[in-house]
């Protein structure tokens, strides 16, 4: 349940640096703060005024991974920050993964956080979209179609063996799009997809926005994620 307006505003951190694409966390940060959780959204990174750090981390309820580039860079400049993020999630807190932050919570390499692992959705068997560049998906959402903005996203590879999953959208070959699973104590939320693309995205990418935009389903991701 949301926070009362006499209660303290729970903090969710944002990263912002060079593990990320300009416009992605800022998407991220504004998606966050249109929810109904009343949340104090600030960014961390190399040059923000916080850190991504174990002390950062623990005043916050949730931490975004938003979207960016190449996984591989990605993941050399946070690779040190693994066992942080790792340990904010184990013991309570909430990872909230966009495309390459979907990417990231798998392990090959990632911070392993998934019952599974992450791997590229336009490799998949079956898979209707076959090239990285910018583009518009369907998905299926607790059942109802829809289309939301794609930039090579993840699918999510599940070993039932690891534990339990909520899926909350698949692919049109059937293969996992979004879901919340637990970690330890605490939870993770990942999206193949960007639900949170902004109109910019689509005019820099050639497209018309969406109608309907896709933001409420990444709200709907936030709060299965916030009440998991």
């Amino acid at each position: 349940m949301p926070p009362s307006p006499s209660r303290p505003r729970p903090l969710a951190l944002v990263y912002r640096g060079p593990a990320s694409e300009p416009g992605c966390p800022e998407a991220v940060a504004e998606l966050l703060r249109a929810s109904s959780w009343s949340l104090d959204v600030e960014y961390v990174g190399p040059r923000e005024a916080r850190d991504l750090s174990a002390e950062s981390l623990a005043q916050a309820v949730l931490y975004a991974q938003p979207g960016g580039g190449e996984l591989e860079h990605a993941y050399r400049k946070l690779r040190r920050h693994v066992p942080a993020v790792r340990s904010f999630v184990g013991t309570g807190g909430r990872y909230l993964g966009f495309c390459l932050g979907g990417y990231l919570a798998g392990e090959t390499p990632g911070f392993g956080l998934l019952p599974g692992d992450s791997d590229q959705y336009i490799s998949s068997p079956g898979a209707s979209i076959t090239g990285e560049e910018d583009t518009v998906t369907t998905v299926r959402w607790r059942g109802a179609r829809r289309q939301v903005f794609f930039q090579d996203g993840p699918f999510f590879d599940l070993d039932p063996g690891r534990g339990p999953a909520h899926v909350l959208a698949v692919y049109d070959n059937g293969l996992p799009a979004a879901l919340v699973a637990p970690h330890g104590r605490g939870a993770v939320g990942v999206v193949g997809p960007h639900p949170e693309a902004t109109p910019d995205w689509f005019g820099d990418a050639g497209m018309r926005p969406l109608e309907p935009a896709a933001a409420d389903l990444g709200l709907d991701l936030l709060d299965e994620l916030m009440r998991a």
